[in-house]
Formats: structure tokens, C-alpha cells, sequence
């Protein structure tokens, strides 16, 4: 049976497309297939889907880990998502003949060999030990904060005995989960102010949706304001009720809903034409569609076939 392993990794670079499409080159030139991949100006950042055997997406994740190191310094870093490192956070999936066990061993592999690039880790999710570290902890205060040094009670897993971030790399969280749903909500009609108390009241911290991380963010270059998050567990908690939620709160205060965006692959639980149209989704295909892409992968694979990296910005 055929192994799949999923890397979702984010980098802190979404302004130098050069350098961006650079990095791609280094992952596609693993031997793993890449997905999908996509840039935000605003938020600084660029993320990046492939699969295929565990070996092979450690190796890659650690490739793109030292690129990132060689060419991402985060003291010239602004955007408007949380950051604290160059690479920074690098989940594994499992998918096809794998389970969270493979994933954990998976993370803790390519953790350390990031650590001894020089880039202290964090394990988080369900890699962490007890498992279920977030990452708003391990982000809070950003880049800023870490290169001054660990608190006491949040020092890296990796190395032993760091006592700060890489000067221009930060720090990494390596994890493993099961498929989330990254997705941003653009929204008319209110202000950052009422898109960031609507964020409050739906995530799971404030006493929304179990599961749901949000924030309210404005995007300058777009002069867009959206709802950005991220929802571990979409089957569990509807899409469709958080959307539902967003549009009964933007609506009360007189704006409206106007467009959804997924980051990265698209679960099953968001293919159906009905939920495609009543979420607004842009840039929907059957190229997004991860468990597609999976069977494509696994029957390349059997073949011997190889395929071209999907590319989107």
C-alpha cells in the first residue's frame, strides 16, 4: 500500500515572487508532488502543499527549511499575520496507509534536523509532548519577542538548551494534525474594529465553534478587511455554520459577505456545488481538491508517472 504524507508549510515571504518561486523549485525538485502553492502581499506570507512517502517530505521540509534560512530574514518582516520564523510552522498530514503516529515520527524527524541547522523547534499539536501545544501560544509577542529570548516556562524542544531565536530566521513549530480547513472571509461594509470582535466571539477561545482559531485582519494593499481561520476539524464543525455565523454578524452591523478563499487544498466536506456557491469560494477546481489528488498521486505513482507542480498566486 502506498504511503502519502502530507507538508502544509508557511514561510514568512509573500512580496519577492523571485524568491518565492525559488523556493517552489527547491521542494519540486524533491521527490514529492507540490499541490498547490499561493502568496499574500499583506500577510507576508507563502504556503506550500505536497505529498508523497515520509522520506521523501522530510527531506524536502528540511530543504525548504534551510532556503528559508538563506533567504528569509525576519528583522525586515512586516505583514499583518502572526509570525516567529522564516519557516514558520511546518504541520505533516497523514493521509494514504499512514496514521497520527506516522505523522508524529515524522515531525520529530525533520525537527531535528531543522535544529541542527541552527533553528531552534517547537513541537505543537499533536506532535508536542503532552500532545496539544497551540500555536497562538508559541506565537504570542511574533519574531520580536523570541529573538530577545524564551520566557522560562516556554523554552524550544530543540536544541537543548537554546536560550534564543536565529537572529534572522526566528524559530520553527513543527507539528502533526489531521486535515484543517484554512480559509479568510473577506467582508464590506464594516470596519477592522467590528471584523476583529466578530473573530473573538466565533473562535473556540471566546466560546464560539469548537476548534476555530479567527482573527479580524485589514489588508492595506487590498483595502480589504477579512475574517482569517482556521478550523481543525471540518467535519466535526460545519464550514457552513460558521459562514452562517459570519454573514447573521457582518449583517447586523450593515456589511455583507462577498468572497471566501481557501488556503491551500480544499477538503472534501467543501466540494459539493451547493456548498462551493453558498460559501462564495474563489478559485475553486478539481486541482484543489486534496483527496483528487491523492488518488492522482497514488496511481502516478503505481505507473511510474510524474506530473507537474500546480502553481497559484
Amino acid at each position: 500500500m502506498a504511503k502519502v504524507l502530507e507538508a502544509v508549510p508557511n514561510f514568512s515571504e509573500g512580496r519577492d515572487m523571485d524568491a518565492v518561486r525559488a523556493l517552489v523549485d527547491v521542494i519540486a525538485a524533491g521527490d514529492v508532488d507540490v499541490l498547490d502553492w499561493s502568496s499574500d502581499p499583506d500577510h507576508n506570507r507563502s504556503v506550500v502543499t505536497y505529498i508523497g512517502d515520509p522520506p521523501a517530505v522530510e527531506a524536502t521540509s528540511v530543504a525548504a527549511a534551510r532556503f528559508a534560512l538563506e533567504h528569509f530574514d525576519l528583522r525586515r518582516h512586516q505583514g499583518v499575520h502572526p509570525r516567529v520564523g522564516a519557516l514558520d510552522v511546518l504541520p505533516f498530514v497523514p493521509l494514504e496507509g499512514l496514521d497520527m503516529a506516522d505523522a508524529v515520527r515524522s515531525a520529530h524527524t525533520a525537527g531535528r534536523a531543522i535544529a541542527e541547522l541552527g533553528i531552534p523547534v517547537f513541537f505543537y499539536a499533536r506532535a508536542s509532548d503532552p500532545p496539544g501545544r497551540a500555536l497562538s501560544r508559541l506565537r504570542r509577542g511574533g519574531f520580536e519577542a523570541v529573538v530577545q529570548g524564551f520566557a522560562e516556562d516556554q523554552r524550544p524542544d530543540l536544541p537543548d538548551g537554546a536560550d534564543r531565536a536565529h537572529p534572522t530566521a526566528g524559530v520553527t513549530c513543527v507539528g502533526a494534525r489531521d486535515i484543517l480547513l484554512a480559509w479568510n472571509v473577506f467582508v464590506t461594509g464594516i470596519d477592522l474594529a467590528s471584523a476583529r470582535e466578530i473573530a473573538e466571539g466565533l473562535r473556540e477561545r471566546g466560546g464560539g465553534f469548537k476548534g476555530l482559531r479567527a482573527l479580524g485582519l485589514y489588508l492595506p494593499d487590498q483595502d480589504r478587511v477579512q475574517i482569517s481561520m482556521n478550523l481543525e476539524d471540518p467535519v466535526s464543525t460545519s464550514p457552513m455554520d460558521v459562514f452562517g455565523a459570519i454573514e447573521r454578524e457582518v449583517g447586523v452591523r450593515g456589511g455583507q459577505v462577498v468572497e471566501t478563499q481557501v488556503i491551500g487544498m480544499i477538503p472534501d466536506t467543501l466540494v459539493y456545488p451547493a456548498v462551493v456557491d453558498r460559501l462564495l469560494l474563489s478559485d475553486f477546481g478539481p486541482a484543489r481538491v486534496l483527496s483528487r489528488r491523492v488518488v492522482e498521486y497514488v496511481s502516478k505513482r503505481s505507473s511510474g508517472r510524474t506530473t507537474t507542480p500546480e502553481r497559484a498566486e
